[in-house]
């Protein structure tokens, strides 16, 4: 996939709508809600997501990992309230990515690891 340059921040937030999603909430400004640390955030964003919305998750972030890391910055930056390659001194310990593309290849893993992608079907609690 490639993000043409004459695309809009509103095209990209259509185009990425789950990832929209989780950095309105998840990877927001206050991200640091959602766990202690960087990597606890992004272990946790599938949590209290139903499976269609984690499929969609996924499909979105393998289109996003076949782009350049010009364009993953790009996209990055309209859709992250974060910036989760910067080591940050608030919170303490909160941890950082090598790259953007190390931060969106775990956000991928959180969600095919995720037991309801797994099993391919809605989990109840308790069972």
């Amino acid at each position: 996939m490639s993000i043409p340059s004459n695309c809009t921040n509103n095209d990209i937030l259509d185009m990425f709508a789950r990832l929209a999603d989780l950095g309105a909430s998840s990877f927001g400004e206050d991200a640091d809600m959602f766990g202690d640390t960087l990597a606890e955030v992004v272990e946790d964003a599938p949590q209290g997501r139903d499976l269609p919305f984690k499929l969609q998750t996924i499909a979105e972030l393998k289109a996003l990992l076949t782009c350049t890391d010009e364009e993953i910055r790009r996209v990055s930056k309209v859709l992250l309230g974060i910036n989760p390659d910067a080591e940050a001194e608030e919170p303490p310990n909160w941890g950082s990515f090598p790259s953007l593309r190390a931060f969106w290849s775990a956000v991928l893993h959180a969600f095919e690891h995720d037991p309801e992608v797994r099993a391919g079907r809605k989990i109840e609690p308790g069972a």
